[in-house]
């Protein structure tokens, strides 16, 4: 989702893109990290295991992925004089206050996914490369399956939707993610950034724009997380303070409701904009 979005954005400005993806290619094989650098100057590491709840029972693979993978990646390039830019998340918090968090603020993972992230994040900043990472938060896009479609997919199908309340971020469209990655590869930036649309909004805040934008009249209520227990817990606070990457950006970072609407009005189509 986010990797086809940077394409076009990069493309778009004149960088020579390579695309490297399962299955032929996997970022937990050494010989494939060692291809992968050899071939690029910037590499930008959007691989990730993302299958929350699955990953309290896998977390073998989980750490490959999310933990190793990018401490070697990281390894490797330092040796070569290549830099990088890993993704990371908004799950390496676990934080239960309602202000906004800081790129240095206590991270507190509450699943194996957030601390296998957290876990990647260090490992790729303590390997020796020149190397930012990107934390992120409940995107959306044309290449994936996100909360935005499954709220839309869901409506036409039920006769009633329960949605939480208290979980509390900013909805955010890969094409800006993807844009807010260009800005950090053109402006060299090393160290941690937090990126996410402008405002904040509950996921039940969401999936009432969603359903309004869309004309679908499915009853809509909200819920607190403890209706819907799942094996991995959810961060209930994602505010992200994003002034950090604003003094990088080369755009405004949209307001989560402009975005979202855009996007839904069919005007989300990968063009990463000026």
């Amino acid at each position: 989702m986010l990797g086809s979005d940077l394409r076009v954005a990069l493309e778009k400005h004149g960088f020579e893109t390579l695309t490297f993806d399962l299955p032929e290619t996997d970022i937990t094989r050494a010989a494939d990290i060692e291809e992968i650098v050899a071939s690029s100057d910037v590499v930008v590491n959007c691989a990730a295991y993302t299958a929350v709840d699955r990953a309290e029972n896998d977390l073998d693979a989980c750490r490959a992925v999310n933990a190793t993978a990018p401490g070697e990646l990281g390894k490797a390039a330092a040796a070569a004089g290549k830099r990088v830019i890993h993704i990371s998340t908004d799950f390496v918090f676990g934080d239960a206050g309602n202000e906004p968090l800081r790129e240095d603020s206590a991270t507190n993972p509450l699943s194996v996914y957030g601390s296998t992230k957290l876990e990647g994040e260090r490992a790729a900043l303590e390997s020796g490369a020149d190397c930012a990472v990107l934390r992120v938060q409940w995107t959306y896009g044309r290449g994936g399956a996100n909360f935005v479609s499954k709220i839309a997919e869901l409506a036409e199908k039920l006769p009633t939707l329960k949605v939480v309340d208290d979980q509390i971020g900013s909805p955010t469209h890969t094409v800006d993610a993807a844009r807010a990655i260009l800005s950090l590869i053109r402006n060299k930036a090393r160290g941690v950034f937090h990126f996410a649309a402008e405002g904040y909004a509950s996921r039940f805040d969401v999936a009432r724009l969603v359903l309004d934008e869309l004309n679908i009249d499915t009853p809509l209520t909200p819920c607190s997380s403890g209706e819907f227990p799942a094996p991995a817990e959810r961060p209930r606070n994602s505010r992200f303070e994003c002034s950090k990457i604003d003094t990088v950006l080369d755009f405004k970072r949209p307001h989560w409701k402009n975005a979202l609407r855009t996007y839904l009005r069919g005007a989300g189509n990968g063009d990463p904009g000026p």
